[in-house]
Formats: structure tokens, C-alpha cells, sequence
């Protein structure tokens, strides 16, 4: 199987074109090829297919093999993918995943995509949308929630996955090995969660690290950079355009109040083409 390495601030993936490539098992594939001591090293594997409702169509499968709906860092690789290797000349496209068409606004440089812009859409707060149990709430907007024994505070968003948004102190001091999977499999969580930990700095920063489900921490989490901006604007902490310092470097994203959508810009980085026997 031939595949291209690349990642989104340190959130890395292995790409598969698969107008080329057929993979008959993505799932087990996908398990096999995140390894970082026995496959190739990544947070998962994105597939690469043709769409009969957008230019493309995104596959995203986590490090446990199971398929996600929706990711930021993944979607804004695979337009970079498909306009460096001559699959499309538009620097607008379209994108077709499990959370929604995405469309993207390329940045190109040299003949390069550097940075891409993506309408993420309108954030959905529905808790059976989500989907969050809590009680006979409508919404989870900033209500307690005890975890090892700690009542935190949690606001849930789903940007086509869903994400419980926590604000701390300070995310250095973080115990997210042991705080993650609790959040993870948390009974209000029906189909888990991914969990951002968010420290306040300004009123148009703040700083996050992620426990993604079935990925563990990652070093960034687009879809999770969204919720976060938008929770911490709906909790009144920073204004409508926020600046994320991941890991893995930083996302600008702004909520449009006037669509009611969200914009999501950052980096979209090569590292290696490669083929792996499976």
C-alpha cells in the first residue's frame, strides 16, 4: 500500500489515495499502521476516496481502528494532498465526511497548499445530537460533572463528533493519562467523547490539550480547537475570534455570529511518501 505521512499541528495521519489503493479491511488496517513501534507511527489513517456529492470524500479511521466522523487537522491535509499531487487545480473545494461537506479555502505558495481555511459549519449544542446524557437537559453549557472524585465543569459541542469542553487552571498540570479515559467513558457519553482541557489567557487565547477518543492525548485536535473557541465564547472568557495553542502549534478559529458558522485556519504539513506491506 502506498500512503503519504502528514499532519496538522502534530496531529499525524497516514493518507491513502484511494482512487489508487483499495483497502479491504480499514479498520484492522488502520490499527496496524498507527503503531508507532511495529507500523508507521500515527493517530490513524484517512482514506482518500471520490465523492457523488462533494470533489472528495474523507475515510478517517483512529489509532484503535475505529471510524471517526469528522476531523479538522484531517480534512485540511487531504486538501493539501489532492491539490500538491494533481488531483484537483481549485484552490476552493469541497469535502465529503461523516460529519457534513466541508468546504476549504487553500492558501498555495511555490505551487504548495500551506495553509488552509475550512467553514466548519454551525457548532450543534443539541444534547441527542451530540449525543450527552445529563439529566432532562436540552444543553450542557457549563454544567458540573464529578470525575475522580473533582467536580469539573463541562460544555458540550458537537462539530460533527462530539466534545466535552473543561476549563482548568492551568492544562501543564493535568493528569490527562489518568482524567482522559474517565471523561472518555463517561456514562454520559454514549458514543464517548473527545475531552478539551482549556486554560484561559486573554480574551482571545487560550491554550488546550486534547484526550481524543479511541486516540488518546494527541498533540491537536481541529474539531476540538472549534468547540473549545466556541464554549469559551458562549462562557463568556474570549470574544468571537480565538487563537488556540495546541501542542503541536497553534489554529486561528472565529466564530461568525452573523452565519452562525464557524472558520477553522492552520498548517498543513508533508512529512514522507512511503509503501508498507499489509
Amino acid at each position: 500500500m502506498k500512503f503519504t505521512k502528514m499532519h496538522g499541528c502534530g496531529n499525524d495521519y497516514v493518507y491513502v489515495n484511494c482512487f489508487k489503493e483499495t483497502i479491504e479491511n480499514p479498520n484492522e488496517t488502520a490499527k496496524f499502521v498507527s503503531d508507532r513501534h511495529f507500523g508507521i507511527g500515527s493517530d490513524g489513517m484517512i482514506c482518500i476516496h471520490p465523492s457523488d456529492k462533494a470533489d472528495f470524500r474523507m475515510a478517517m479511521y483512529n489509532s484503535d481502528g475505529t471510524e471517526g466522523a469528522m476531523c479538522g487537522n484531517g480534512v485540511r491535509c487531504i486538501a493539501k494532498y489532492v491539490y500538491d499531487y494533481g488531483l484537483t487545480d481549485k484552490t476552493t473545494i469541497t469535502i465529503e465526511t461523516k460529519g457534513g461537506i466541508k468546504e476549504l479555502d487553500l492558501t498555495v505558495e511555490d505551487g504548495k497548499v500551506t495553509w488552509v481555511n475550512v467553514d466548519m459549519e454551525a457548532p450543534v449544542l443539541e444534547a441527542d445530537k451530540i449525543p450527552v446524557i445529563y439529566d432532562e437537559e436540552k444543553k450542557v453549557i457549563d454544567k458540573p460533572v464529578i470525575v475522580d472524585g473533582r467536580e469539573y465543569r463541562i460544555t458540550c459541542v458537537s462539530m460533527g463528533n462530539p466534545h466535552g469542553v473543561v476549563f482548568v487552571d492551568s492544562v501543564d498540570d493535568l493528569d490527562i493519562e489518568k482524567l482522559g479515559p474517565m471523561f472518555e467513558h463517561h456514562p454520559m457519553f454514549p458514543d464517548r467523547v473527545n475531552t478539551e482541557f482549556i486554560q484561559v489567557v486573554d480574551d482571545h487565547t487560550i491554550r488546550m490539550r486534547v484526550w481524543e477518543r479511541g486516540a488518546g492525548e494527541t498533540l491537536a485536535c481541529g474539531t476540538g480547537a472549534c468547540a473549545s473557541a466556541y464554549a469559551s465564547y458562549l462562557n463568556q472568557k474570549t470574544g468571537n475570534k480565538v487563537l488556540v495553542h495546541l501542542l503541536g502549534g497553534d489554529l486561528q478559529i472565529e466564530y461568525d455570529e452573523e452565519k452562525h458558522t464557524i472558520f477553522m485556519k492552520g498548517p498543513a504539513t508533508k512529512v514522507f511518501d512511503g509503501e508498507i506491506d499489509l
